[in-house]
């Protein structure tokens, strides 16, 4: 592989790793054209507050930036110096990804080819335990005035590349690009392009076949390696023969993943998928009070249900058969009366069929009272009570820059901007209550906040 003779290393500062939520707050770049170089680095006002992590580690404050321009501001200058030449970074998905996310924003489209020199060193050093930048200062002798500033770090890559064109030298280093640009292995019927720019973030991404059926969807931290793990897994081989399209949406967090997914699956119903396909209309128990203390269990549909406080809603099940099938087991354990459950009818004063078997303590003939039989079908239910929606509305969920949006445990939908919130309550858009969307969710109950709509939002003046 020849390598070419104009170089960008490029290393950026953020506000924190993930290229959705967080910003860049400073750029530097070693320019190389054949023999020439030159540097460029900038300070970028990155719109939203740099937390006192990030300014420990880099020195760079929210002071600092205040005067700085915007990446917008920066946005051709950059795109300038970086167009025609090969990028590399040390992690250059890292930055290449905020870079592209940046460019995007301001409405541009940046792509170039991309080195990573720790993939790079790996390649040449395999026989050394770490490739991070220290690693590489401490091995080959490279000098930097500070660590965690932008120019700085970028002119330790620019220092590295050319350590290597002496050990191990330029024909090494060809062969190790060469392994990095090999093309990977894809489905007969999808397109290089159509994977050029599958970022390694964490997100989910879908498969579709001919005529756009879905074939797949999944999940993953890091959506490169897992889509082209596919592509190369014989276990995946009838599903790769059919795709011939490629799409993913990159995501905050491990939770906007995962509700996305689950949504995913269940709007598109892919064929290889194996869990969290759409499962009938579910039902759960609730207890009608009748009076004298009697409560009597009754079946309902769980997406009719807003799982507030005052209504307790026991177990989550696919058909009355295996409602019933809960219930009678949870009778015959506790003792529990069949006539007063509703599993049977009998005569008042008759017995009912727990009697002779000894199942029943006696409710049905006045053994005990209704309510001292209630007390006891609580008890025996709680192991299946279902966790109460605690809001009088929908509440909130914030991952990184993202806020999920939640009512009685039914996932609306996610947003950057709040002001977008009312155009997910409009009417019609409450979705079917879903058991593995509850499960997920319920875990993060800690997490939530109430939902407080502005006066201009809750009468219909505000943003729509």
């Amino acid at each position: 592989m020849e390598i070419p003779s104009r170089l960008a290393f490029v290393d950026l500062e953020t506000t924190g790793a993930n290229p959705l939520a967080d910003r860049i707050t400073e750029i530097g770049m070693v320019l190389v054209d054949g023999e020439r170089v030159e540097t460029w680095s900038s300070l970028v006002n990155p719109g939203v507050e740099i937390s006192p992590f990030i300014t420990g580690l880099t020195g760079i404050s929210n002071a600092m930036v205040a005067a700085a321009p915007s990446f917008e501001g920066l946005a051709q200058a950059v795109l300038a110096r970086l167009q025609g030449r090969l990028f590399i970074a040390h992690n250059a998905r890292f930055d290449y990804g905020f870079l592209k996310q940046e460019f995007a924003r301001a409405g541009l489209h940046f792509r170039a080819p991309t080195l990573c020199t720790v993939k790079l060193s790996r390649k040449l050093f395999p026989e050394q335990g770490k490739h991070n930048l220290d690693a590489l200062m401490q091995r080959h002798g490279l000098v930097a005035p500070s660590r965690h500033r932008a120019l700085s770090d970028a002119s330790l890559i620019h220092q590295f590349w050319q350590a290597i064109q002496q050990d191990p030298g330029p024909v090494a280093i060809a062969a190790a690009m060469a392994h990095q640009f090999s093309p990977p292995q894809l489905p007969p019927h999808l397109e290089p392009e159509a994977i050029e720019d599958l970022p390694e973030a964490a997100g989910v991404y879908s498969f579709f076949g001919l005529d756009g059926q879905a074939l797949y969807v999944g999940r993953a931290r890091d959506m490169r390696k897992r889509i082209l793990s596919h592509f190369g897994s014989p276990r995946d081989v009838r599903m790769t023969q059919e795709i011939r399209r490629v799409d993913w949406q990159e995501c905050p967090g491990e939770i906007g993943a995962q509700l996305l997914e689950a949504r995913l699956v269940k709007d598109l119903q892919p064929r290889h998928n194996r869990h969290l396909k759409q499962s009938p209309a579910l039902l759960t128990w609730q207890l009608d009070d009748l009076g004298d203390g009697w409560l009597k269990p009754r079946l309902a549909q769980a997406h009719h249900i807003d799982f507030s406080l005052d209504a307790p809603c026991y177990g989550l099940f696919k058909t009355p058969r295996e409602a019933l099938e809960t219930l009678r087991t949870l009778a015959a354990e506790q003792r529990l009366c069949d006539t007063l459950l509703g599993l049977e009818q009998t005569a008042p004063g008759k017995p009912c069929s727990g009697i002779p078997a000894k199942r029943c303590k006696g409710a049905c003939l006045g053994r005990e009272t209704p309510a001292q039989h209630s007390m006891r079908l609580i008890g025996a239910l709680s192991r299946l009570r279902l966790q109460p929606w605690p809001y009088p509305g929908p509440a909130l969920l914030r991952e990184g820059g993202t806020v999920h949006l939640v009512d009685a445990w039914r996932y609306l939908g996610s947003l950057r901007n709040e002001s977008d919130i009312p155009a997910l309550l409009e009417p019609g858009v409450r979705p079917a209550f879903d058991k593995d969307i509850y499960r997920l969710l319920v875990r993060q109950l800690s997490r939530f906040e109430p939902l407080r709509l502005p006066r201009a939002w809750a009468d219909g003046s505000g943003p729509r």
